[in-house]
Protein backbone atom coordinates (compact mmCIF):
# COMPACT_ATOMS: atom_id res chain seq x y z
CA UNK A 1 0.00 0.00 0.00
CA UNK A 2 2.84 2.62 0.72
CA UNK A 3 4.17 1.58 -2.17
CA UNK A 4 1.76 2.50 -4.51
CA UNK A 5 1.65 5.85 -2.52
CA UNK A 6 4.85 6.34 -3.32
CA UNK A 7 4.55 5.67 -7.30
CA UNK A 8 1.77 8.19 -7.31
CA UNK A 9 3.08 11.05 -5.49
CA UNK A 10 6.40 10.39 -7.43
CA UNK A 11 4.43 10.54 -10.91
CA UNK A 12 2.16 13.50 -9.87
CA UNK A 13 5.62 15.45 -9.03
CA UNK A 14 7.66 14.53 -12.69
CA UNK A 15 4.21 15.76 -14.33
CA UNK A 16 4.29 18.96 -12.87
CA UNK A 17 8.12 19.49 -13.51
CA UNK A 18 7.46 18.86 -16.96
CA UNK A 19 4.58 20.91 -17.54
CA UNK A 20 6.88 23.85 -15.59
CA UNK A 21 9.96 23.30 -17.72
CA UNK A 22 10.65 25.84 -20.71
CA UNK A 23 11.43 23.85 -23.73
CA UNK A 24 14.37 25.77 -26.43
CA UNK A 25 13.23 26.55 -29.65
CA UNK A 26 15.16 27.12 -32.89
CA UNK A 27 13.75 30.41 -32.93
CA UNK A 28 14.75 30.93 -29.52
CA UNK A 29 18.35 30.15 -30.68
CA UNK A 30 18.33 32.94 -33.42
CA UNK A 31 17.12 35.05 -30.55
CA UNK A 32 19.88 34.62 -28.60
CA UNK A 33 21.91 34.92 -31.58
CA UNK A 34 20.25 38.20 -32.45
CA UNK A 35 21.26 39.77 -29.12
CA UNK A 36 25.11 38.88 -29.53
CA UNK A 37 24.96 40.52 -33.10
CA UNK A 38 23.92 43.79 -32.10
CA UNK A 39 26.26 44.13 -29.28
CA UNK A 40 27.37 47.94 -29.45
CA UNK A 41 30.62 47.96 -31.42
CA UNK A 42 33.90 50.65 -31.14
CA UNK A 43 33.45 53.97 -32.23
CA UNK A 44 36.14 55.10 -34.87
CA UNK A 45 37.29 58.64 -36.08
CA UNK A 46 34.71 59.87 -38.62
CA UNK A 47 35.87 60.65 -42.25
CA UNK A 48 36.89 63.79 -41.78
CA UNK A 49 39.77 66.02 -43.75
CA UNK A 50 40.11 69.43 -42.50
CA UNK A 51 41.38 70.09 -45.70
CA UNK A 52 38.82 68.71 -48.00
CA UNK A 53 36.91 70.96 -50.54
CA UNK A 54 32.89 71.08 -49.36
CA UNK A 55 33.75 68.52 -46.11
CA UNK A 56 30.28 68.19 -44.88
CA UNK A 57 30.35 68.81 -41.12
CA UNK A 58 31.47 66.63 -38.07
CA UNK A 59 28.62 67.29 -36.28
CA UNK A 60 26.93 65.84 -39.16
CA UNK A 61 28.72 62.91 -39.73
CA UNK A 62 28.31 61.29 -36.52
CA UNK A 63 24.69 61.33 -36.56
CA UNK A 64 25.11 58.89 -39.65
CA UNK A 65 25.31 55.35 -38.80
CA UNK A 66 24.85 53.38 -35.72
CA UNK A 67 27.63 54.13 -34.02
CA UNK A 68 28.42 57.72 -33.72
CA UNK A 69 31.99 58.11 -34.55
CA UNK A 70 34.61 60.35 -33.29
CA UNK A 71 35.55 64.06 -34.26
CA UNK A 72 39.13 66.03 -33.56
CA UNK A 73 39.08 68.19 -31.11
CA UNK A 74 38.05 71.55 -31.58
CA UNK A 75 38.14 75.04 -29.27
CA UNK A 76 34.93 76.27 -27.63
CA UNK A 77 31.97 78.42 -29.11
CA UNK A 78 33.03 81.49 -27.54
CA UNK A 79 36.34 81.85 -28.62
CA UNK A 80 37.90 83.46 -31.83
CA UNK A 81 38.65 80.69 -34.18
CA UNK A 82 42.61 80.06 -34.97
CA UNK A 83 43.71 80.82 -38.17
CA UNK A 84 43.42 78.81 -41.12
CA UNK A 85 46.42 77.26 -43.08
CA UNK A 86 46.38 78.64 -46.59
CA UNK A 87 48.04 75.49 -48.39
CA UNK A 88 48.62 75.30 -52.55
CA UNK A 89 47.95 78.81 -54.95
CA UNK A 90 47.90 77.86 -58.54
CA UNK A 91 48.42 80.64 -60.37
CA UNK A 92 47.07 80.73 -63.87
CA UNK A 93 49.33 83.25 -65.50
CA UNK A 94 46.86 83.05 -69.31
CA UNK A 95 43.74 83.97 -67.49
CA UNK A 96 45.15 85.99 -64.72
CA UNK A 97 43.90 84.34 -61.75
CA UNK A 98 44.53 82.15 -58.86
CA UNK A 99 43.05 79.23 -57.29
CA UNK A 100 43.68 79.24 -53.79
CA UNK A 101 43.48 75.86 -51.12
CA UNK A 102 43.34 76.09 -47.40
CA UNK A 103 42.77 73.76 -44.67
CA UNK A 104 40.00 74.45 -41.54
CA UNK A 105 41.22 75.48 -38.42
CA UNK A 106 40.71 72.90 -34.93
CA UNK A 107 37.70 75.93 -33.98
CA UNK A 108 34.12 75.94 -34.86
CA UNK A 109 33.77 77.84 -38.31
CA UNK A 110 30.85 79.84 -39.51
CA UNK A 111 31.93 81.06 -42.75
CA UNK A 112 35.56 82.58 -44.21
CA UNK A 113 36.59 85.44 -46.50
CA UNK A 114 39.65 86.41 -48.27
CA UNK A 115 41.71 89.54 -48.16
CA UNK A 116 44.28 90.30 -51.16
CA UNK A 117 46.47 93.38 -50.95
CA UNK A 118 47.52 94.68 -54.17
CA UNK A 119 49.68 97.89 -53.40
CA UNK A 120 49.91 100.35 -49.80
CA UNK A 121 45.86 101.02 -48.82
CA UNK A 122 43.20 98.58 -47.76
CA UNK A 123 42.61 95.04 -49.10
CA UNK A 124 40.30 93.95 -51.11
CA UNK A 125 37.95 91.89 -49.12
CA UNK A 126 36.07 89.09 -50.83
CA UNK A 127 32.05 87.90 -49.95
CA UNK A 128 31.38 85.26 -47.28
CA UNK A 129 32.35 81.70 -48.16
CA UNK A 130 30.09 78.37 -46.34
CA UNK A 131 32.21 76.83 -43.72
CA UNK A 132 32.42 73.79 -46.22
CA UNK A 133 34.34 75.40 -48.74
CA UNK A 134 38.28 75.02 -48.93
CA UNK A 135 38.75 76.54 -52.36
CA UNK A 136 38.56 80.03 -54.24
CA UNK A 137 39.04 81.28 -57.35
CA UNK A 138 40.80 85.20 -57.66
CA UNK A 139 40.33 86.93 -60.86
CA UNK A 140 41.22 90.14 -62.26
CA UNK A 141 44.97 89.64 -60.94
CA UNK A 142 47.42 91.83 -63.06
CA UNK A 143 50.44 90.02 -65.31
CA UNK A 144 53.65 91.12 -62.87
CA UNK A 145 52.38 91.93 -59.92
CA UNK A 146 52.45 91.44 -56.39
CA UNK A 147 49.96 90.60 -54.07
CA UNK A 148 49.62 89.32 -50.56
CA UNK A 149 46.85 86.79 -49.79
CA UNK A 150 45.07 85.89 -46.93
CA UNK A 151 42.59 83.70 -45.48
CA UNK A 152 40.43 84.45 -42.54
CA UNK A 153 37.76 82.03 -40.19
CA UNK A 154 35.09 83.88 -38.56
CA UNK A 155 32.42 82.22 -35.66
CA UNK A 156 29.80 84.06 -33.45
CA UNK A 157 32.78 85.05 -31.24
CA UNK A 158 34.66 86.71 -33.80
CA UNK A 159 37.51 86.19 -36.73
CA UNK A 160 40.75 84.80 -37.06
CA UNK A 161 44.26 86.88 -36.18
CA UNK A 162 45.83 88.32 -39.52
CA UNK A 163 49.35 88.25 -39.04
CA UNK A 164 51.41 91.14 -40.77
CA UNK A 165 47.79 93.06 -41.48
CA UNK A 166 49.27 96.79 -40.35
CA UNK A 167 51.75 96.14 -42.57
CA UNK A 168 51.39 98.76 -45.51
CA UNK A 169 51.95 97.12 -49.07
CA UNK A 170 53.15 93.42 -50.01
CA UNK A 171 56.45 95.17 -50.96
CA UNK A 172 57.08 95.20 -46.85
CA UNK A 173 55.47 91.97 -46.04
CA UNK A 174 57.66 89.25 -44.53
CA UNK A 175 56.35 86.28 -46.04
CA UNK A 176 56.66 83.09 -43.69
CA UNK A 177 56.66 79.64 -44.71
CA UNK A 178 53.35 78.11 -42.40
CA UNK A 179 50.30 80.43 -41.66
CA UNK A 180 47.24 81.99 -43.28
CA UNK A 181 48.78 83.96 -45.85
CA UNK A 182 51.14 84.26 -48.78
CA UNK A 183 52.88 86.28 -51.29
CA UNK A 184 51.79 86.29 -54.68
CA UNK A 185 53.64 87.24 -57.40
CA UNK A 186 51.95 86.76 -60.89
CA UNK A 187 54.37 85.76 -63.99
CA UNK A 188 53.89 88.21 -67.33
CA UNK A 189 51.39 86.26 -69.41
CA UNK A 190 53.04 84.04 -72.38
CA UNK A 191 51.78 86.37 -74.68
CA UNK A 192 53.41 89.49 -73.49
CA UNK A 193 56.39 87.91 -73.66
CA UNK A 194 56.05 86.77 -76.78
CA UNK A 195 55.19 90.32 -78.39
CA UNK A 196 57.87 91.48 -76.49
CA UNK A 197 60.53 88.82 -77.65
CA UNK A 198 59.17 89.89 -81.36
CA UNK A 199 59.41 93.59 -80.31
CA UNK A 200 62.93 93.42 -79.53
CA UNK A 201 64.07 91.59 -82.26
CA UNK A 202 62.16 94.16 -84.51
CA UNK A 203 64.10 96.56 -82.93
CA UNK A 204 67.81 94.99 -83.26
CA UNK A 205 66.96 94.61 -87.04
CA UNK A 206 65.93 97.99 -87.04
CA UNK A 207 69.38 99.16 -85.30
CA UNK A 208 71.23 96.73 -87.34
CA UNK A 209 69.87 98.34 -90.96
CA UNK A 210 70.28 101.85 -89.79
CA UNK A 211 73.99 101.48 -88.85
CA UNK A 212 74.54 99.91 -92.14
CA UNK A 213 72.97 102.30 -93.74
CA UNK A 214 74.66 104.91 -92.39
CA UNK A 215 78.11 103.19 -92.73
CA UNK A 216 77.85 103.51 -96.48
CA UNK A 217 76.68 106.69 -96.77
CA UNK A 218 79.41 107.97 -94.36
CA UNK A 219 81.65 106.43 -96.81
CA UNK A 220 80.12 107.57 -100.05
CA UNK A 221 80.42 111.12 -98.56
CA UNK A 222 84.08 111.06 -97.13
CA UNK A 223 85.55 108.48 -99.64
CA UNK A 224 86.91 105.22 -99.63
CA UNK A 225 90.99 105.60 -98.17
CA UNK A 226 92.07 103.36 -100.85
CA UNK A 227 90.37 104.62 -103.51
CA UNK A 228 91.68 108.26 -102.37
CA UNK A 229 95.35 106.68 -102.19
CA UNK A 230 94.83 105.07 -105.86
CA UNK A 231 94.09 108.22 -107.33
CA UNK A 232 97.05 110.38 -105.80
CA UNK A 233 99.66 107.72 -107.34
CA UNK A 234 97.66 107.67 -110.90
CA UNK A 235 98.09 111.52 -110.67
CA UNK A 236 101.98 110.96 -109.79
CA UNK A 237 102.85 108.70 -112.65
Amino acid sequence: MLGSLYLLWLVAMTTSLVSKAQILTPQDYEEEDDEEVTTPSVAVPCDYDRCRHLQVPCKELQKVGPVACLCPGLSREDQHPDPPRLGEVQIVAEEGCAVAHWCAPFSPVSHYWLLLWESNGAPQKSGPLNATVRRAELKGLKPGGSYVLCVVAANEAGESHVPGADVEGPENWADPSFGPCRKLIMPPRPLTLVYAAVGVGTVLVLLSCAALVWHFCLRERCGCPRRQGNAQASDAL
